[in-house]
């Protein structure tokens, strides 16, 4: 701070109950808001407060107040307290609430229409404050002689209103917080029945009224804002006449300017806006009638949609996409796999002990071929060993137990293992079959045959598992 600055020497001091006061800091003490300081009483002695407000804040506040600078009723500062001073502060903040119930039993006796509802003593304990609530005047000259005899003190009694007194006792209110009167709110004013009306508030008592039993104070605290926002809406005091009948008011939404009428006696509600109430208005008052309250209906123009807006569809590169896909699809459908020969007839399931062809061409090449009930082009799903993996397929021992099985199954010895083996080679001619022409050894007997017929079982095996990825068997070379 400048060397030459002098800071405001008058300091505002919190006393018990929210009272606040101005006194002059003459000897210019170094003040914290909260310092607890040692102030000249209203007569003779001291009183004990805490610094609530310094600086130039303090200025702001006088005037506010409207307290002049230079007031002569503005006591100084003695000194800060010490902490005698509080020990002797706290011990007779003790005696209040004694001497408080013992003031209230000596009004009973003397049967004063009035409330006590608190006491302060001052810190020297040399004079006592009673404060009360009255609706008409009270003598109490009997009263604070019995007061001042019993408590040896000197007594004030000291009138306050009710919005005062439910101050001092501080309390919760409807809305969840402390009570504005026991925090902030120091100037109370005056509050109507009006300030509801303009809000639209129900005219409840228990509901308007605060703890005090008057009206509640935040009731003025929206009340610009609302006649502020009342000067767009029009006043309703006629129904509104149409030809389906006369509306009545029933209800005003201030801020979102909105109004709801009905016919009387009809529980079905027109919401409108004002300028159709104004609308409404003006035609009566020409002596004309709308059909209806609601303002007649107008076709929009709709609005271009964003695809139309934007060159092309948004949903062009979907269809693109679609399209590959469903081509790639039917090439992979129509495109022969290369290298794999047309499917062989299918056999029908032998009887015990023989091998009956499906085919008769096979057994014999020069009669006509008949026409099989499997469609052209079909591909049937192998069983038996072909549908197994090749790895899981036995080898060795497993291999030659397989093309025993096959043997005794041709040569008419076990027709269970004979059916197992035709559904395991499907896909070409069954063994019992005459060989082909242009073939070199004979199938029937003999080991070269057998030879040849194992190793067209396992080639048989291989061609069903290919076909079951989609490729035909191969035939046999003629």
């Amino acid at each position: 701070m400048p060397s030459d600055f002098k800071e405001f020497d008058i300091v505002e001091i919190r006393f018990k109950g929210g009272r606040k006061d101005f006194f002059r800091n003459t000897s210019r003490l170094p003040l914290i808001t909260g310092d607890a300081v040692v102030v000249e009483a209203a007569s003779n002695g001291w009183h004990l407060g805490h610094v609530s407000l310094k600086g130039e804040l303090v200025r702001l506040q006088m005037k506010k107040k409207k307290v002049p600078l230079d007031s002569k009723d503005i006591r100084g500062i003695l000194r800060v307290a010490t902490d005698q001073d509080v020990e002797r502060w706290n011990a007779v903040r003790d005696l209040e609430t004694g001497t408080m119930f013992r003031a209230r039993s000596v009004v009973d006796e003397l049967r004063l229409k009035m409330k006590l509802s608190d006491v302060e003593y001052q810190a020297d304990r040399t004079r006592a404050t009673f404060f009360y609530s009255a609706e008409d005047r009270v003598d109490f000259r009997d009263l604070i002689k019995r007061l001042a005899d019993e408590f040896r003190v000197r007594v004030e009694m000291r009138q306050i209103s009710l919005r005062h007194e439910a101050g001092r006792l501080g309390g919760i209110g409807s809305c969840g917080r402390e009570l504005c009167c026991s925090t902030w709110l120091t100037d109370f004013k005056s509050v109507s029945t009006t300030a509801a009306r303009y809000q639209n508030l129900s005219l409840n008592p228990a509901k308007l009224s605060g703890q005090c039993g008057r009206l509640k104070c935040c009731l003025n605290y929206e009340l610009d804002t609302y006649l502020d926002a009342l000067k767009d809406i029009p006043q309703v005091q006629r129904p509104l006449l149409t030809e389906k009948g006369d509306y009545v008011l029933q209800k005003t939404d201030i801020f979102k300017r909105k109004m709801w009428f009905a016919v009387r006696g009809d529980n079905n509600w027109v919401v409108l806006p004002t300028e159709r109430v104004r609308e409404v208005q003006e035609m009566n008052k020409r002596g004309e009638k709308p059909e209806s309250l609601l303002p007649p209906v107008r076709e929009e123009e709709k609005a271009p949609e964003v695809t139309a807006i934007v060159e092309g569809s948004l949903e062009r590169l979907d269809d693109k996409i679609k399209g590959s896909k469903r081509s790639k699809r039917k090439k992979s459908k129509d495109k022969p796999v290369t290298g794999a020969a047309p499917a062989a007839p299918r056999t029908s399931r032998p009887a015990a002990g023989k091998i009956v062809p499906a085919d008769p061409s096979v057994l014999d090449p020069q009669a006509p071929a008949e026409t099989s009930d499997t469609p052209a082009g079909e591909v049937r799903r192998p069983r038996g060993a072909a549908a197994r993996p090749l790895n899981r397929r036995g080898r060795g021992r497993s291999e030659g137990k397989r093309n025993d099985a096959s043997r005794n199954g041709a040569d008419g010895e076990n027709p269970a293992n004979e059916g197992r083996s035709s559904r395991g080679t499907e896909g070409r001619p069954p063994r019992g079959a005459a060989p082909e022409a242009g073939s070199d050894a004979p199938r029937p007997g003999g080991e070269p045959g057998n030879e040849r017929r194992r190793n067209h079982s396992r080639r048989g095996g291989r061609s069903g598992r290919s076909s079951e990825g989609g490729a035909t068997s191969p035939t046999p070379a003629s």
